[in-house]
C-alpha cells in the first residue's frame, strides 16, 4: 500500500516537474521572441543569400543559421535552380512572415556567364513576386554571387515592375578580377574614391550601374578580408578587387560603408562562417 503511494507521488512529482520545465522554456522562448522584436525590424522583406563559384547549400547556411538564432526569423525558404533556370521552393514563407530569408542554391554553381546568372536570379526574385506578392528585397552575396548580381542589377534593376532593391551586403566581392585568373597580388590598386588602377572585363560594363543606382535609395556593405600575409586579400580576391564596388556606385547609394575584417577568419571562404561578418550583417541588414 505504502509502496503504491510512494510510487504515485514520484510520478505527480515527475510530471510537475516536467511541466514547470515546459512552462519555464516556454516563458523563456517568449522573452527571446519579444526581445527580437524590440531589437529587430518586423517587416516582410525577404532577404536572398547568393553563394559564389562553385558554392552549395552549405556556403551561405552559417550565417542563415546565426540570423536564425538571433531570432531575426523563424522563415527561411530553399530556391532551387535547375540548369534550365527552374525554381522549386523547398519550405513556405508563412503568411506574416517577418524578415524571411531565401537561401539560393543554383544546380549549375560553376556557370560563367554572368547573363546567365542574372536570369537565374530574376526567376527567383519573379517567383516570389508571383507566390508571395513581394515588392522589394535584400541581398546577401558572397564572392562571384556579387558580381551575378551587378549583372542582376545591370539586365534588371531598372525594371519597376519587379521587385526593387533595398539593401545589400557584399562579401568578398570579385568586381575587378579574381587572384590567378585576371590580376596578381598586389598588382591594382584603388584610390579613394575606388577607381583601380587598371579595369579588368567586366568592371567597365558595370560602371553602368552608378545610373541603376540612382535616386533609389539602395543601401550597401561592402565586406573584405585581409589574411596579413602581405598580399593585401582574402588569399584569393583582392582588397582592391572588392573595394573597387565604391566606384562603381559612386554617390548613387543612400548609404555606402565598407568594413575589413583581417587574420585567418578573414580568409576568402572563411569570411561567410565568420561570426564578426555575421553579426555585422545582422546589424546592417535588421537592426531598428
Amino acid at each position: 500500500m505504502r509502496k503504491g503511494i510512494f510510487w504515485s507521488v514520484g510520478i505527480l512529482a515527475i510530471i510537475l516537474v516536467a511541466i514547470t520545465i515546459r512552462v519555464l522554456y516556454i516563458q523563456f522562448q517568449d522573452r527571446q521572441v519579444e526581445q527580437a522584436q524590440q531589437q529587430f525590424v518586423q517587416d516582410r522583406t525577404p532577404t536572398l543569400f547568393l553563394h559564389g563559384y562553385s558554392g552549395t547549400i552549405n556556403s551561405m547556411k552559417y550565417l542563415v543559421n546565426v540570423a536564425e538564432d538571433h531570432r531575426v526569423t523563424q522563415d527561411v525558404v530553399i530556391a532551387y535552380v535547375n540548369r534550365d533556370g527552374d525554381v522549386t521552393f523547398e519550405g513556405k514563407m508563412s503568411k506574416n512572415a517577418i524578415n524571411p530569408i531565401i537561401q539560393v542554391v543554383l544546380e549549375d554553381n560553376t556557370q560563367v556567364d554572368l547573363n546567365e546568372n542574372a536570369l537565374w536570379i530574376r526567376n527567383v526574385i519573379e517567383k516570389l513576386q508571383q507566390k508571395y506578392h513581394i515588392k522589394d528585397f535584400n541581398v546577401v552575396a558572397h564572392s562571384m554571387g556579387n558580381v551575378s548580381f551587378a549583372q542582376y542589377m545591370l539586365d534588371y534593376g531598372s525594371d519597376r515592375t519587379l521587385p526593387q532593391l533595398k539593401k545589400q551586403v557584399n562579401i568578398a566581392g570579385t568586381f575587378n578580377g579574381v587572384i590567378g585568373l585576371n590580376e596578381e597580388f598586389n598588382e591594382i590598386q584603388v584610390d579613394r574614391n575606388g577607381k583601380p588602377s587598371r579595369m579588368n572585363p567586366p568592371y567597365q560594363e558595370f560602371m553602368q550601374l552608378k545610373s541603376v543606382y540612382k535616386g533609389k535609395q539602395i543601401e550597401v556593405l561592402n565586406i573584405f578580408g585581409d589574411v596579413l600575409d602581405g598580399t593585401h586579400s582574402d588569399s584569393r580576391v583582392s582588397n582592391s578587387s572588392s573595394k573597387s564596388l565604391k566606384y562603381l556606385l559612386g554617390d548613387s547609394p543612400k548609404r555606402y560603408k565598407e568594413l575589413k575584417y583581417e587574420g585567418d577568419e578573414a580568409q576568402h571562404s572563411a569570411l561567410h562562417h565568420n561570426p564578426e561578418v555575421a553579426n555585422d550583417m545582422i546589424r546592417f541588414l535588421w537592426s531598428k
